[in-house]
């Protein structure tokens, strides 16, 4: 379990609270990249491709305008590691 540091800010500690590498961390962040970037409604962006619209299923701004967030969050609270404390005493 990870434990949470005296001058830890509760955001970062929320965002990484079940992953203790660095490597589990850059892997959530990129899969949250690539899941934002499936969210972008293609099928407005690229009209009038049939594979598109099977592929992509998402159709209005939704996920991706709630995805931004998400990414902007988790890379702040790695630099916020990265600067203030070492991956080792995040164990």
């Amino acid at each position: 379990m990870v434990q949470r540091s005296h001058n830890m800010p509760l955001w970062v500690y929320l965002a990484f609270s079940s992953i203790g590498t660095r490597k589990g961390a850059l892997w959530l962040i990129s899969v949250c990249i690539v899941f934002t970037l499936y969210c972008i409604p293609w099928r407005q962006v690229i009209p009038g491709q049939e594979w598109i619209k099977k592929i992509f299923l998402v159709d209005d701004w939704t996920w991706f305008v709630m995805m931004i967030p998400c990414v902007v969050w988790y890379w702040m609270s790695f630099k916020w590691i990265d600067n203030n404390a070492t991956w080792e005493d995040w164990l």
